[in-house]
């Protein structure tokens, strides 16, 4: 038998959730279900007849300031947290549910999820767990924005970016490979700046955002202070990036860096990725793991510790 950590892995027990969208600003009603091996992630609108998108990068619709799916006309936006969170929570197959066309956005992080799936726990499954393994680099590059990903053990993100005051420069490396992704990138939340609420707001966005969900910054900093984090914008762009790059099918095996990315090249780089065959392999056991025994790894790798927030 392989060990636990080399298998698929669902949810235990069926998770429901509701609020509103960030963007869209309607109501939502949203469970996740526990699904069979080798199906992976599936969204389903129950307000259109059950219709069903995968979360694959075949399905990538719109993505400036959320990433959305779209498959026959139908749309499922801001899936970015939820998708962060399976991942980073080692979760490969369950089905969301939702009558909206929207996700809530809750608090604005991962952390309800990531709570919510370490409350009912995680169910292993009997099938070997496919990686992508980064055979050779892939970038993309738009002037001074960059992603790229590189053939390495784990999975580590190095991101850098660099917004107006008062944010400024920041960058983080985190591998999920170590299960650091409830502690250090889970309860990062969303942000944006006080002087372009109304900009937003009359392109059709935002009309879901508060205090309660984002990080509201004036002049001087967080009106809505304090801080999870000192670097939180920073990790908040990792948040993202894993979600994104959830949308390759599986988990990545290699080292990824960003400088100034977003949703677009996060989802561009998995659509170059996908496209050139001879950058990756699917692999069972990831060169990290290889050699080690199950013991504790695996009970980590479901339940990762919460920092205090």
């Amino acid at each position: 038998m392989a060990p636990s950590f080399h298998l698929e892995q669902t949810i235990a027990e069926t998770l429901e959730f509701t609020g509103v969208g960030l963007h869209s600003g309607a109501p939502v009603t949203m469970r996740l279900l526990p699904a069979p091996a080798g199906s992976g992630i599936v969204f389903r609108r129950t307000d259109l007849d059950n219709f069903e998108i995968p979360a694959t990068g075949r399905n990538v619709a719109k993505v400036s300031y959320a990433t959305s799916l779209m498959r026959q006309g139908v749309l499922i936006s801001t899936t970015e947290h939820l998708l962060s969170a399976l991942i980073g929570m080692g979760v490969d197959n369950v089905i969301v549910e939702l009558d909206n066309l929207e996700l809530p956005i809750l608090d604005g992080s991962a952390l309800p999820y990531v709570e919510a799936i370490q409350r009912t726990g995680i169910h292993t499954q009997r099938r070997r767990r496919e990686y992508i393994r980064v055979l050779k680099p892939v970038e993309v590059r738009e002037g001074d924005k960059f992603i790229g990903v590189y053939p390495g053990e784990g999975y580590r993100i190095d991101y850098t970016i660099d917004f107006p005051a008062p944010i400024g420069r920041q960058k983080t490396s985190v591998d999920l490979a170590a299960e650091t992704y409830g502690a250090l990138i889970a309860a990062a939340r969303t942000f944006g700046y006080k002087a372009d609420e109304q900009r937003l707001r009359d392109m059709g966005l935002i009309r879901g955002a508060s205090t309660l969900n984002a990080i509201v910054l004036g002049p001087k900093g967080p009106e809505n202070g304090p801080l999870r984090f000192r670097d939180e914008y920073v990790r908040h762009k990792v948040l993202d990036l894993i979600g994104d790059l959830a949308l390759a099918g599986r988990r990545i095996e290699g080292h990824v860096a960003a400088e100034r990315a977003g949703h677009f090249m996060h989802t561009a780089l998995v659509s170059r990725l996908m496209k050139d065959r001879s950058a990756w392999e699917l692999a069972t056991v990831p060169v990290a793991h290889a050699h080690e025994a199950a013991g504790t790894h695996a009970a980590v790798l479901a339940r990762p510790a919460l920092l205090g927030v």
